[in-house]
């Protein structure tokens, strides 16, 4: 654990910090069945709010491993590979003992392995990194612009090739149930599926290396007006082939179709440069602190969030769980269940933000 913090990105840490508060806020609701529209995700096909949040996660990555590859670059190739695959590997870890917490039964039977979820969140993360750092290191601007058209048009290929669309027939369900088995599968959508699957972890390494080109731009325009219209630009046309490709290859978070990585990346772009033209070059500061705060320990505030989550699950008060009950006792005496139900995630959010806070006041900053 490092006291003092790495150099930082202002832009890119409240854009970090924005979107892991977006994330806590989608993740803890009072009541999964009172959610408004737009902090839900789409049901299959289609796109909302709440679906740009985990991309962003991906596009953030790669910004800061851009700003982090001046160091990289000093490392010979094995000392290099050593490095991003223990940072990737640990992410991984992280992810896959969070499914596996809180590892005991009620009556304290060891939880089995064996049907713990492999995949998820932050191993995709974890995965996305890695490749993405390693084909950087090959390839360059021009191996990552090669690869990420390869992989879009390659994945697309996939999905045709193998299975159709469906929750059921599609190529990414398939790969999964034959290497890791539906016991360790997501079952959520009342089959086994997982929605961050070996397959689809193939397109989601473009939304890394978009962040990483986007910071690239940024370091080789400057904070420029003219490289806030590029960043728009280019957003602006992957919007443009994303619900044009759409027709075609249905936007879709799920599969993590093509059409749906150019659509996140797109109003990535637009995020970034509008974050870039109010507070790099307008000198906007109110309120930065608060996302600054969850963008400066982002993986270690995640787990918190994830681990307090599963805490106010398990714990019974009252014969309901410490979430049921919280919500019920302290936000629905008061307001309808849609509305007690954001502010529920609004309040758990705050809370974790606290923590926060807290490290960033003593200059704490935990990282892999």
């Amino acid at each position: 654990m490092p006291s003092s913090p790495p150099s930082r990105n202002l832009a890119l840490d409240v854009l970090r910090g924005l979107t892991l508060a977006l994330m806590i806020i989608v993740n803890t609701p009072g009541s999964w069945s009172n959610l408004y529209a737009p902090l839900a995700h789409a049901a299959w096909h289609g796109f909302t709010p709440t679906d740009l949040v985990f991309p962003t996660f991906l596009f953030v990555v790669g910004g800061a491993l851009r700003l982090n590859m001046k160091k990289l670059a000093a490392l010979d190739n094995a000392a290099f590979l050593r490095t991003v695959a223990r940072r990737g590997a640990l992410i991984f870890l992280c992810g896959f003992l969070l499914y596996w917490f809180p590892f005991f039964t009620a009556d304290f039977t060891p939880e089995p392995i064996g049907t713990t979820r492999i995949m998820g969140v932050l191993q995709r993360i974890g995965i996305c990194y890695f490749f993405a750092a390693v084909i950087v290191r090959l390839g360059g601007i021009r191996g990552a612009l090669g690869f990420g058209i390869a992989a879009l048009f390659g994945y697309w290929w996939l999905l045709w090739q193998f299975g159709d669309y469906t929750l059921a027939g599609n190529a990414v369900r398939a790969l999964d149930l034959a290497v890791l088995g539906a016991p360790h599968m997501y079952g959520g959508d009342g089959i086994p599926f997982d929605p961050e699957g070996i397959l689809s972890t193939l397109p989601a390494i473009v939304n890394v290396l978009a962040g990483y080109l986007a910071v690239a731009w940024l370091g080789h325009r400057g904070r420029t007006m003219a490289a806030v219209g590029g960043l728009a630009a280019a957003g602006a046309a992957c919007l443009l082939l994303a619900y044009g490709w759409d027709t075609l290859l249905p936007i879709n978070k799920k599969l993590w179709t093509s059409s749906y990585v150019l659509c996140t990346v797109g109003w990535d772009l637009l995020v970034l440069a509008v974050l870039v033209w109010a507070v790099d070059i307008g000198g906007l500061r109110a309120g930065l602190p608060f996302f600054e705060a969850f963008g400066k320990n982002t993986l270690f505030i995640y787990l918190l969030s994830s681990v307090g989550a599963t805490v106010l699950a398990l714990v019974r008060v009252g014969g309901k769980s410490l979430h049921g009950w919280l919500y019920e006792k302290v936000f629905l005496s008061w307001a309808d269940p849609y509305f007690a139900s954001l502010c529920f995630a609004v309040a758990y959010m705050l809370a974790c933000w606290l923590v926060a806070w807290a490290l960033d006041r003593r200059r704490i900053y935990i990282k892999l």
